[in-house]
């Protein structure tokens, strides 16, 4: 009994446990399989990525403050962070990795960068 590939359906020759006719099948298939939950992730990292780079840019000296404005101007997008910090006193600073932001009154944020 001849075993086929299920991305082209080519003969499999080699050995008795394989599943695909080559690597670019097998590679092909699971990138079919597993496209929609891949697309969540990706598009999720892109996003903090972008995050990232804008705190990164806007806080060459790991303390400093910016206007909501400027973050939005910039492409920056409040509903994706990685943690929450909550201090003692009760301020709440958000973080994308470890640069992070605090809301201040009057639409302005103080931008940080966490000490690892």
């Amino acid at each position: 009994m001849q075993k086929k590939c299920p991305e082209c359906g080519d003969k499999i020759v080699g050995r008795i446990d394989k599943k695909f006719c080559s690597d670019a099948c097998r590679n092909s298939y699971n990138n079919s399989v597993n496209k929609d939950s891949k697309n969540l992730i990706r598009n999720t990292n892109n996003r903090l990525r972008k995050n990232y780079r804008i705190l990164e840019g806007l806080n060459p000296d790991q303390k400093t403050k910016t206007s909501r404005a400027k973050l939005i101007e910039k492409g920056f997008d409040f509903n994706y962070f990685t943690s929450i910090y909550t201090t003692k006193a009760g301020a709440v600073y958000y973080f994308v990795y470890d640069q992070g932001y605090l809301p201040l009154e009057g639409d302005y944020y103080a931008l940080v960068k966490r000490d690892s």
